[in-house]
């Protein structure tokens, strides 16, 4: 987190944990031209960036390394927990406990050093921890980090005390209440699969008879709560124009039953209940189109986006916060186990979803006109214009470049080289999804 200066800790708690901090808590602070060149440019004080994850909540998956190492800056690694260090005679977890609670003491991170326009920026300030360690996902999920962005952007941007979450029942309700821990500060309640959006209606009439229209309330739930047993719930809470929002986290699984298809799985997935034998070659039907359904109700904000396109990700948020009725971003999350990925690769995978036309980005705004095409925009999305993007040596990025990827499709693709008729089938499916997304767009 970016600070004004390391020194702005309380003195009290920098005595009570000894001379240790000087030592170490200034290596976890580096100068950059973002919060330090360009705010002295402006007459501020040099800032310091810093990055911090606390090693107790830490699962291990080396996600941020990743992601840092992708943005071609290595300022993280992974090390090993021990017992003791031959520098300070301290274990691991007790220096970085040491360290993160001198990193606590620290003031929020003053305005001038923030840029509004780059949205992750959002992530410094005071009230941006609203979902925090102690959650039971596991390592590298997808879904954590979406929800953690969500809750970030409402609370810094509305206030600490702006909103409410009802949690369909999933695995977001399940790592989300672990005991003894609950990694939300904001009021959280858990329905059955099928009616968080029907739960949530009464909330936000409570709410408004309460005099509290302004709070915001988002709805939480996976493939089954909103695709398929509780999209009718869903369906009704849209059509009746109340200002409710929902998060869609999409895996295109049942990954907290075992890993069932979905309709939110792609053709030809290998699932639990859809598996690649003999008669059958994996999940058999299309993929629903949630997104593409939710635009047909006509007065409703509607978002297909991930986490690992940040600026998409928050503009999405921010827009559906903004947004006087009833708004729903449907967002990819990765699942390590179902996907058959490494517990790295939930952004990595992310991107490659977009790029190859498998999860495509978009927005949908009543608010930009009249039009299907006004109100619609594909922005964000590699060559927009053509039907695949490409790599650096001009291969396409198609969904086969994807599938090739994941445990999930690995069938598909014998040693021989050649691909099964139903991946075949998928990529035209999703090329014609793409189209249409064009021509509603009218880009095509």
């Amino acid at each position: 987190m970016a600070t004004g200066e390391a020194r702005g800790a309380d003195p009290a708690v920098a005595a009570s944990v000894g001379v240790s901090v000087a030592a170490t808590a200034r290596s976890h602070f580096v100068d950059t031209q973002k919060y330090g060149e360009v705010p002295a440019r402006k007459g501020h004080a040099r800032g310091q960036f810093g990055i911090f994850v606390d090693p107790v909540h830490c699962k291990g998956c080396a996600e941020c390394v990743e992601v840092c190492a992708a943005l071609g800056h290595d300022a993280l690694i992974m090390i090993d927990k021990v017992t003791e260090e031959p520098a300070t005679g301290e274990s691991t977890l007790d220096r970085y406990d040491r360290d993160m609670r001198f990193f606590r003491s620290l003031p929020p991170t003053p305005p001038a050093y923030r840029n509004d326009k780059a949205l992750a920026d959002l992530m410094l300030g005071e009230h941006a921890m609203g979902y925090v360690g102690g959650a039971g996902s596991c390592a590298g999920c997808g879904e954590a980090t979406a929800i953690r962005m969500l809750v970030a952007a409402t609370r810094q941007l509305h206030g600490p005390e702006s909103m409410g979450i009802v949690a369909a029942t999933g695995c977001n309700t399940v790592y989300g209440s672990t005991y003894p821990f609950n990694p939300y500060r904001v009021p959280w309640t858990n329905s059955l699969f099928e009616n968080a959006p029907a739960v949530a209606l009464g909330v936000r009439a409570r709410w408004d008879a309460s005099g509290h229209p302004e709070r915001r309330l988002w709805v939480l739930g996976g493939d089954g709560a909103m695709y398929d047993i509780g999209f009718q719930s869903l369906s009704r809470m849209v059509a009746s124009g109340s200002d409710i929002k929902v998060l869609v986290l999409d895996t295109q699984v049942y990954s907290n039953t075992g890993g069932q298809a979905s309709t939110a799985s792609f053709g030809g997935q290998v699932t639990k209940l859809s598996a690649f034998g003999k008669a059958l070659h994996g999940r058999p039907e299309r993929r629903k189109e949630l997104a593409r359904i939710l635009m047909a109700h006509g007065e409703v904000y509607v978002a297909q986006t991930s986490p690992a396109h940040i600026n998409h990700f928050y503009r999405s948020i921010i827009e559906a916060n903004e947004y006087p009725g009833p708004a729903v971003i449907v967002a990819y999350t990765p699942c390590q186990p179902e996907h058959g990925i490494g517990d790295d690769a939930s952004t990595r995978q992310a991107k490659l979803a977009v790029d190859s036309r498998a999860f495509p980005l978009f927005t949908y705004d009543p608010r930009r006109g009249e039009s299907m095409a006004e109100r619609l925009s594909l922005q964000g999305n590699p060559a927009i214009r053509d039907d695949w993007s490409r790599s650096p040596d001009g291969s396409a990025v198609d969904f086969l470049a994807f599938a090739r990827t994941e445990g999930r499709f690995r069938q598909h693709f014998p040693a021989d080289g050649s691909v099964t008729p139903e991946i075949q089938a998928t990529q035209d499916d999703r090329l014609a999804y793409w189209h249409s997304l064009q021509e509603l767009a009218g880009i095509r």
